[in-house]
């Protein structure tokens, strides 16, 4: 597929990374401030409108719908870095809401790779080695701010790893 290497995964036991609370620009506006989740586990999750993970958008609501009440935050970070995004947050936003019904919280079109990534994106880089290859990474911070784990896009949101690992992460 394109010659594609995916970002390695990160069980548990290898993320012992304490990774620094930060803020997003919001989609909808002002800003997303993961110091608001100190004391909970939240999953960011770099995204494109236009990549074949996609369709990963539904599992991610469904996700972010079964776990929120529990205490899960949950950012969508758009990026073109593999030049698979929209040109604007507006179109992002719109296709986003009208194609996946999407509330979940999402940053504004970001760099998750290189110089210009985003000051989340460089302490991961930094602390763990971790830097998405692809669209649709995930990455778990647990309650504590640590790294909980990473997984690639090729694993569904709510495969049962991820659920477990979320679980394990709300305890």
């Amino acid at each position: 597929m394109f010659g594609l290497s995916f970002a390695p995964v990160l069980s548990a036991r290898e993320a012992a990374a304490d990774i620094p609370y930060t803020t997003f620009n919001s989609i909808d506006g002002g800003i997303i401030d993961t110091n608001d989740w100190i004391g909970k586990p939240y999953l960011i999750v770099n995204t494109a409108s236009k990549c074949g993970f996609t369709r990963q958008y539904a599992p991610l609501q469904k996700l972010y719908d079964r776990f929120h009440e529990q205490g899960l935050q949950m950012i969508a970070v758009p990026s073109d870095d593999f030049n698979q995004e929209l040109d604007t947050d507006e179109a992002v936003k719109a296709f986003c809401e009208l194609t996946y019904g999407i509330d979940m919280p999402m940053s504004t079109t970001t760099n998750v790779k290189g110089n210009n990534a985003h000051p989340f994106y460089k302490a991961l880089k930094n602390e763990t080695g971790f830097v998405p290859s692809w669209n649709f990474n995930k990455v778990l911070i647990d309650s504590n701010g640590n790294l909980a784990a990473t997984w690639g896009s090729t694993t569904n949101p709510i495969s049962a790893k991820i659920i477990s690992a979320v679980k394990a992460s709300l305890k």
